[in-house]
């Protein structure tokens, strides 16, 4: 009988992708995956680790999982991911319910290690299997067993980043930035396309420097033009994106290729130069401002995202106010803010001095929020009346109305459509969608036949 294994993926698309590519190894070994854990022999957990809430939630996973095997018929836990990376040391000891451990690096290792969690877990003197080495070993690519929808895919170009911002531990779990050959990255974005993906998520820990390791010289606008060949893709979105990488040779490729949707994600994570420096930022304010007209005026109706980290050590309220005021100026369309999460072996870490309160980080948060609420309202009422294509996701039964993304919309993290329709639409169906209203950060509309 095949050993039955369930699955858990914690924390960003691209440790999903992680995620797809040991369940392949997996399932190519003979074992059965399972949807449920409760029907599982043993549970995998692919955990995050980049802030103290990722941990948290890694580690109650953990002990909920343990539940299992204490009342059901669980007999072993694998993790793996980051928080292994990251803790490869203290994982045992801190977490005895964890019967086997691989490293971000050692994908190719989760076949051995669910057998032998499997074979030893929950025994008493059992040998805890652990295979962590650099992560820079890591092959990149790979086959998978894709756990989104199947019209919507993420497609990792590059592992590993060479920015060393201070507050960040990614180069120390991921390792260097190391770049996939265009040819391995093409050819799966062609099996997705054939598989039914029609939306391509491009993520990577730094996509705009994609190809300087390999090519010389950063590459993705060529990348781009290539997937934009691919005729069964209908949308190519871009995450990760820094502003000091942006060229006007790469707005112009967005600009130019029809496929590319009109929308990136583009971090700055402050606006006062003081902390921008103390961050380790490439780049001030000014270069940040060049970079968003360059962007707004090369691609018309452009959908710009950011994001940024309040509360980082000596964040004065004047610092903090530099930061309000050029996102009112600004006015992203989309925007996340995030509280400063002090991380252990960071050199953000020893800047003990000018700490910020959690009373004081969650207040400046709100108030971004706040005043990003009113931009994105604003926006949206300027939607209404017009007619925008929507990638439909499913329907909604209590309301009865179905659901999608605008091409202005990335999943999980901005807004959804909401779509009225005297007729069904399929899940990945792309729809014409007339906005009749606004519902808080989201739209609703009336498809046009």
């Amino acid at each position: 009988m095949a050993i039955k294994c369930a699955f858990v993926s914690l924390g960003c698309p691209k440790n999903q992708i992680d995620s797809e590519i040991m369940l392949a190894k997996l399932a190519e070994s003979g074992i059965e995956i399972v949807e449920e854990d409760i029907y599982a022999d043993v549970v995998v957990i692919n955990t995050c680790a980049f802030i103290e809430s990722a941990k948290k939630e890694a580690i109650e996973t953990i002990l909920d999982v343990d539940w299992l095997r204490k009342n059901r018929n669980l007999k072993g836990i694998v993790v793996c991911g980051c928080l292994v990376q990251r803790y490869k040391d203290e994982l045992f000891k801190e977490l005895p319910e964890v019967d086997a451990a691989i490293g971000v690096g050692n994908l190719d290792n989760i076949v051995e290690a669910v057998k032998s969690a499997y074979e030893n877990g929950g025994k008493k003197d059992a040998p805890k299997y652990c295979c962590v080495t650099d992560a820079a070993s890591q092959k990149l690519g790979g086959d998978r067993v894709v756990t989104t929808p199947e019209y919507s895919v993420y497609l990792k170009i590059s592992e590993g980043c060479d920015k060393h911002c201070t507050y960040c531990v990614i180069p120390s779990i991921r390792g260097p930035f190391r770049s996939r050959p265009i040819e391995d990255i093409v050819a799966e974005a062609k099996e997705m396309a054939d598989l039914g993906a029609r939306e391509l998520i491009i993520v990577s820990q730094d996509t705009v420097s994609y190809g300087k390791d390999l090519y010389g010289k950063p590459s993705l606008e060529i990348l781009l033009r290539k997937l934009c060949k691919i005729e069964k893709l209908k949308w190519i979105r871009l995450l990760y994106c820094y502003p000091e990488d942006i060229t006007e040779s790469l707005a112009k490729t967005i600009a130019e290729e029809n496929k590319i949707v009109k929308y990136i994600d583009m971090p700055i994570q402050h606006a006062s130069d003081r902390i921008l420096k103390l961050m380790n930022r490439k780049g001030d304010s000014a270069m940040i401002r060049e970079k968003i007209k360059l962007l707004r005026d090369t691609i018309p109706g452009l959908t710009l995202r950011s994001t940024v980290i309040v509360g980082f050590p000596t964040e004065t309220k004047e610092d903090f106010a530099v930061l309000a005021e050029f996102l009112k100026e600004v006015k992203f369309e989309r925007l996340g803010v995030f509280a400063f999460s002090c991380e252990e072996g960071t050199p953000a870490a020893k800047m003990t001095e000018g700490i910020v309160s959690e009373k004081t980080k969650q207040k400046r948060l709100d108030t971004l929020m706040q005043n990003q609420y009113v931009i994105h309202e604003a926006n949206n009422r300027k939607m209404i009346g017009k007619v925008v294509e929507v990638l439909c996701e499913g329907y909604d039964r209590p309301s009865g109305v179905y659901y999608g993304r605008s091409a202005a919309d990335a999943p999980d993290i901005d807004g959804k459509v909401y779509i009225r329709s005297a007729r069904k639409i399929a899940e990945g169906e792309f729809v014409n969608v007339k906005i009749a209203e606004v519902i808080d950060y989201d739209l609703l509309g009336d498809t046009i036949i």
